[in-house]
């Protein structure tokens, strides 16, 4: 049993069941707790920089770091002087293949496929950035292939080591709110630019970025500055994945797994500001629907976007669904995750889902969940264990085969039904989109396939 005892193997099993994973990922080599871990960072810039570094605070050995722009990749390179340094992943991966245990991965979107399903064919350990992919044909394979090559894994949502979000995931599960029939779950964003044309033209490539290389297995388009590289991207369809794959790997993580969602059957986008041809709306309103699942009752779930600070007014819920959260708060709050139940609500107005508050039926406002005596610990014992640190679990996982919380077996699940919201926006508004999970295909709307999985360019096949 890959050197773990049979106690330890059931042990680790159970706690991987009250952890609210699918299944008891199998490593198939673990490397032990005192073998130094090699690892390649995939994107070194913004949340890479801090995900290579706390790679290495784990006791990670970062033996080459890679990205487009060589002012980031020289700067990180001065903090990892022995790591090898690269502009292209794939010539990194190719190079470096016998050297690398593992790779971290933190481009823009549309590179988080290409670089981790190239990794993890070969084997490679993998710790990839939210949303865990642009497609959910790629997601569909990376879980599959961290299943098939026994891989350790991590998507990059904070949120998940969050104690409070493991402790709402115990309340709910234990029947405080009763049965869950209601979701909804709204964001601050887009903090970005989006809801507008491609400019026309083309500005010089600066000499420090590859732009080619950015650009990856998207279609090529010219460069044009401040418009797209360093963070402007989130808004355009071909580089991200919007307000909804920025933010709902956070903000829908908790509900996921408390309400063991599984794949919707219904998607339907009911109401967006003016669409554009190549970016996401300034707001949008869509809506899932989820069948009866482990004695659950059905359950629709609505998403909104939008920032409160456009002059736009985005979407949100209906203040009388909201009614006690704008008498506690005020007004509701820029983001929130609000689950409403036959015997109460839960509310988290954090993005992580760090602390949430509980009403009740017959109470009249919420109360902190550490407040509550429905949520204390006599009432609701804990079950899932706490986190060591995020980056911390994925160590364990290749170090000891102890189960990572946002594992791909659950990340990719939760990502594939985020990625739905975003082709019901690319169907239309107003088409609901009956959606076969199992094979990714929706049985009444055929146009819905071309946004599965994306034709990359030439030498960029995932």
């Amino acid at each position: 049993m890959n050197g773990l005892t049979r106690r330890q193997f059931l042990g680790r099993a159970a706690t991987a069941a009250g952890a609210a994973t699918f299944a008891f990922p199998y490593v198939g080599r673990v490397l032990g707790a005192n073998e130094r871990i090699n690892v390649a960072c995939v994107g070194v810039g913004g949340k890479g920089d801090s995900d290579s570094s706390d790679a290495a605070s784990c006791g990670g050995n970062l033996v080459a770091i890679c990205d487009v722009d060589l002012n980031t990749l020289k700067k990180k390179g001065e903090r990892f002087p022995k790591a090898k340094q690269y502009q292209d992943f794939r010539k990194m991966l190719d190079e470096m293949e016998s050297e690398i245990d593992a790779v971290t991965v933190s481009t823009p979107d549309h590179c988080h496929g290409s670089a981790a399903i190239r990794a993890m064919r070969m084997g490679k350990h993998c710790f990839c950035q939210k949303p865990l992919t642009q497609t959910v044909w790629e997601a569909r394979t990376m879980r599959q292939l961290a299943k098939e090559k026994k891989l350790a894994t991590q998507m990059g949502n904070q949120g998940s080591s969050e104690s409070g979000l493991r402790r709402a995931v115990e309340v709910i599960q234990s029947g405080v709110i009763g049965n869950p029939q209601q979701l909804h779950v709204w964001s601050n964003r887009p903090i970005w630019p989006q809801g507008l044309n491609r400019p026309a033209g083309s500005d010089p490539v600066p000499d420090n970025l590859d732009w080619d290389l950015w650009l990856g297995p998207a279609a090529f388009r010219p460069h044009k500055k401040g418009v797209y590289h360093t963070f402007n991207w989130r808004g355009w369809f071909d580089f991200g994945t919007g307000a909804l794959g920025d933010m709902a790997c956070h903000t829908v993580n908790m509900p996921f797994r408390a309400l063991k969602l599984g794949y919707p059957s219904v998607v339907e986008c009911e109401l967006n500001s003016r669409f554009y041809p190549e970016t996401f709306p300034k707001t949008s309103r869509i809506r899932f629907e989820f069948p009866e699942r482990e004695g659950l009752p059905p359950l629709k779930f609505w998403w909104y976007d939008g920032n409160p600070d456009d002059a736009l007014k985005p979407l949100r819920p209906d203040a009388e669904v909201a009614k006690e959260i704008i008498g506690m708060m005020g007004k509701l709050p820029g983001s929130g995750a609000l689950i409403v139940g036959d015997k109460g609500k839960l509310f988290s107005p954090d993005d992580y889902g760090a602390r949430f508050y509980v009403c009740l039926k017959g109470e009249d406002e919420f109360k902190a969940s550490d407040k509550h005596p429905a949520c204390s610990e006599n009432a609701v014992p804990r079950s899932i264990p706490r986190s060591p640190g995020h980056m911390r679990e994925w160590f364990n996982m290749m170090k000891d085969g102890t189960p990572a919380y946002s594992n791909f077996d659950i990340a990719a699940y939760l990502t594939e039904i985020i990625l739905l919201g975003c082709i019901a926006l690319r169907v239309g508004e107003g088409n609901r989109m009956d959606w076969d999970g199992p094979n990714m295909r929706s049985t009444n709307l055929p146009e819905a396939a071309k946004f599965v999985k994306r034709d990359n360019r030439p030498g960029w096949e995932s």
